[in-house]
């Protein structure tokens, strides 16, 4: 990851993840939207620092983080209808990470990320079953 400011002797970089990760969007290599950040893994390395090991997508992780009633609703509404466990939030490991800015750019294409299995799932079965669908509006 790239962030100037706070280079750590490794070569790991030292960012608040509530400033500079959550609720960020993601772009692809080619500046193409992938998703937000909708929360963060994180890990206890054995020398006892606690990093970011991958960035979480997507209606279950967002659904634990808002919490309540809402929360539980949104992320079992969205276990039930793409199939996945709710504790199985899309993940982008922070190796495809290249820089985090306004955005937070990877290395790697829309494609490669693959976290957006939702709304695949929503236009193809939601969306294209509805009423005039696919036609031209003029």
């Amino acid at each position: 990851m790239s962030h100037p400011d706070s280079a750590g002797a490794r070569g790991e970089h030292t960012l608040d993840a509530h400033l500079e990760l959550l609720d960020r969007q993601i772009v692809d290599h080619d500046g193409r939207l992938v998703a937000k950040v909708d929360d963060v893994e994180l890990e206890e390395r054995e020398d006892g620092r606690i990093v970011v090991s991958a960035l979480l997508t997507g209606p279950g992780a967002l659904g634990p983080r808002i919490g309540g009633a809402l929360g539980s609703i949104s992320t079992a509404a969205w276990s039930r209808l793409s199939g996945r466990d709710k504790d199985d939030p899309k993940r982008i490991e922070i190796g495809a990470v290249n820089d985090v800015g306004t955005a937070i750019t990877l290395t790697v294409s829309r494609r490669t990320a693959d976290v957006d299995g939702f709304e695949t799932w929503m236009r193809d079965r939601v969306i294209a079953a509805l009423p005039g669908e696919g036609t031209d509006p003029r």
